[in-house]
């Protein structure tokens, strides 16, 4: 004979449905697990014109200080780089170019300014090209 409390019998289908409600659980939990995990961030294997691996620290590559870096982009002639001179050593076009060309293992042909069409955009920012040889 059954000696626990009504109360006992009503508890036994709830904790029936329970049971069945988290085995149920487990397998959309981890296709949603799956399903996070295959959009998250991985390493890449994109390779930039010139055999330079994509990288987001491009900047750092520059061997400029990283204040005066604004932007670092591959080009099918080389590099552009919009940096602020005045917070750049001098000569640090030169120096920069030589570091992005390197990542090629190429040399320098030629740095040329370029002028900005939006000087407020930036205020003080040059722009300059970088042609690897």
């Amino acid at each position: 004979m059954d000696e626990q409390g009504p109360e006992a019998r009503q508890k036994k289908p709830a904790e029936m449905r329970s049971t069945r409600r988290s085995s149920s659980v487990a397998p959309l939990s981890f296709a949603a697990l799956l399903t996070l995990t295959a959009c998250g961030g991985k390493p890449t294997d994109l390779v930039l014109p010139g055999g330079v691996p994509a990288r987001t620290d491009l900047h750092e590559a520059s061997t400029l200080p990283s204040d005066s870096v604004r932007t670092v982009s591959r080009r099918d002639y080389g590099w552009r780089l919009i940096y602020h001179p005045a917070r750049a050593p001098a000569s640090a076009d030169q120096g920069a170019a030589r570091a992005l060309c390197g990542l090629e293992s190429r040399s320098v042909s030629r740095i040329e300014r370029i002028p900005r069409t939006d000087p407020y955009a930036d205020p003080g920012a040059a722009m300059i090209d970088i042609y690897c040889a």
